[in-house]
């Protein structure tokens, strides 16, 4: 029995020229990861945090063009003149060690997120066999048949995501059109339940029934239109000023396809956010009591047996690159063992994860936590690719030198997440709030300590 499947991901190489994709597969890929299974449950909780029309309309664009640049200006230029991987880049940069640390904790965090779309896929699953669904405050799991259910998807979307880039995008390609049909078709029928029965009743509606603003549901975190901002800015920071998508945008033929990623974020983070919101209000509005968010049963209550099939591809289409990732980040860590198989393991953590309800439930703190975490190190990318040449400084540090341990990188990194936490504490600043300054305070300290750290060891090698 042959144990893994062939695969040419270019794990430790520059993606060669023949391999590159088109900008209709990063359209499909940004679309497919985008209008999936965590608008379901994103559009939702906004409303349960008591946000106003005008702070989620006008919010979400401003924070999602602020995305966009993020992945076309800053992660899409460094990934087509690099072609690597973030892990193997960061391999170059940090060493060894410290880039261990990095990569344990960047797969753990994606399985997290990857767990979180099976348990969106699962209250799909779950309506036809009347399995209870979860309640916005529960930890455990609500049934047995929940956790049966959230296995088999796991172990669905595990090996898809194990096959690699090309099986993902054509689930994508395949997906996509289908799916954001289905979330506008559930977007004006729940307007219509709402009654709204022309454009010129929209906005009272929207302010008097729907986003009304006023006090959160209980345990949730009050939103303003600066929390929309930074929110729908900073969701995928670990992706693009977190330099993830190196590992993804590495096989496109421009930089400028990093634009793309307006198709996630325009189409989904918007339509779809507010789509599946308005599924939410129709739910309240119906019964004020039952505060359950659960995308398989809303979905089904608007369009039917399409809302479930929705729901449980939408699931899947952000589950499977998100399993990629994890798996690169661990194929990294044990770089003797397959892509293929350790993708499978990262898989079966991301399933453990979803039978626990609290993952989904508090999605847009983790979210916000998991771009903290992981957002400084891609300005220690930034700064290296950008700017230490130009202060007679070396890039790849840990490569040249020879050194397991680049201290400039892991000071920089310690450092901002410490006074992240200082500001988080002590300050009050929310969570959704701290990825900016951690990355800009990572970025500046990997420039200073770099210059400290070079400067001792220069006579220990020469620089390229």
């Amino acid at each position: 029995m042959q144990n893994d499947v062939p695969s040419e991901e270019f794990e430790r190489e520059a993606v060669p020229a023949k391999k590159l994709k088109s900008l209709r597969s990063f359209i499909g890929m940004y679309a497919g990861e985008h209008v999936a299974g965590t608008e379901f449950m994103i559009g939702p909780l906004f409303l349960a945090a008591g946000v106003s029309a005008f702070d989620l309309l006008v919010g979400l664009l401003v924070g999602n063009l602020m995305a966009v640049l993020s992945w076309a200006l800053v992660c899409a230029p460094i990934a087509t003149g690099l072609r690597l991987t973030l892990y193997y880049k960061l391999e170059k940069i940090c060493g060894t060690r410290l880039v261990l640390i990095y990569n344990l904790a960047n797969g753990v965090l994606f399985c997290i997120l990857a767990g979180a779309m099976i348990s969106v896929s699962a209250t799909a699953v779950g309506v036809p066999f009347s399995m209870p669904m979860p309640a916005l405050a529960d930890w455990l799991p609500s049934s047995v048949a929940w956790v049966a259910i959230v296995i088999v998807i796991g172990a669905v979307f595990s090996i898809v995501a194990a096959k690699g880039y090309d099986a993902m995008a054509r689930v994508a390609d395949t997906s996509v059109p289908w799916m954001f049909l289905v979330f506008l078709a559930c977007g004006i029928i729940a307007l219509r339940q709402l009654g709204v029965t022309s454009l010129s009743d929209f906005w009272a509606v929207a302010q008097e029934r729907i986003w009304k603003g006023g006090n959160p549901l209980p345990g949730q975190t009050k939103f303003t239109f600066w929390h929309v901002v930074f929110f729908a800015w900073f969701c995928n920071a670990a992706m693009h000023l977190g330099m993830a998508d190196l590992s993804i945008l590495r096989y496109a033929k421009r930089w400028y396809h990093g634009f793309a990623s307006g198709a996630g974020m325009f189409v989904g983070h918007y339509l779809a956010w507010i789509s599946a919101s308005l599924l939410f209000a129709v739910q309240l509005a119906r019964n004020p009591a039952d505060t359950t968010v659960a995308p398989g049963p809303m979905a089904y209550g608007a369009v039917g047996v399409s809302g479930l099939v929705c729901v449980i591809l939408a699931g899947w289409t952000t589950a499977n690159p998100t399993i990629y990732r994890a798996g690169l980040a661990f194929q990294a860590i044990f770089p003797s063992s397959s892509r293929f198989r350790v993708t499978l393991v990262a898989g079966a953590i991301a399933t453990a994860g979803a039978i626990f309800p609290a993952l989904v439930m508090r999605l847009l703190d983790f979210v916000g936590f998991y771009g903290t975490i992981l957002m400084p190190m891609g300005a220690v990318i930034v700064v290296d690719y950008y700017v230490l040449r130009k202060f007679g400084l070396t890039r790849d540090y840990a490569e040249t030198s020879g050194r397991a341990f680049n201290v400039a990188a892991g000071a920089a990194w310690f450092i901002a997440l410490v006074t992240c936490g200082l500001l988080n504490w002590f300050a009050g600043v929310q969570i959704y709030f701290l990825a900016l300054p951690g990355w800009v305070i990572a970025g500046f300290l990997y420039l200073l300590l770099s210059a400290a750290v070079q400067r001792r060891y220069r006579h220990n090698f020469a620089i390229p």
